[in-house]
């Protein structure tokens, strides 16, 4: 069975604001910049738009501002169904 996990996972995921959760001063468009992550699909994550969660995004933001604990950025949820 091909089950699409990251489809799966992102309805587990809130994105906390990444430029307010985390203790850098930095704009989207830099963070973009330094994630090589698109700013709309960054703005979308951090303004809570964005249905589908590619976590290969969330591990280069994570990477691009030196983050240890991804919890830093993302909440794990238990979601009603």
């Amino acid at each position: 069975m091909n089950v699409n996990y990251n489809a799966l996972y992102s309805k587990l995921v809130e994105t906390r604001s990444i430029t307010k959760s985390v203790k850098h001063n930095i704009s989207l468009r830099e963070l973009s910049r330094l994630s090589d992550v698109r700013h709309a699909a960054l703005s979308e994550l951090a303004n809570g738009k964005r249905e589908n969660i590619n976590f290969n995004h969330i591990e280069r933001v994570a990477e691009a501002l030196e983050i240890q604990d991804i919890r830093q950025i993302i909440d794990l949820v238990e979601v009603d169904e």
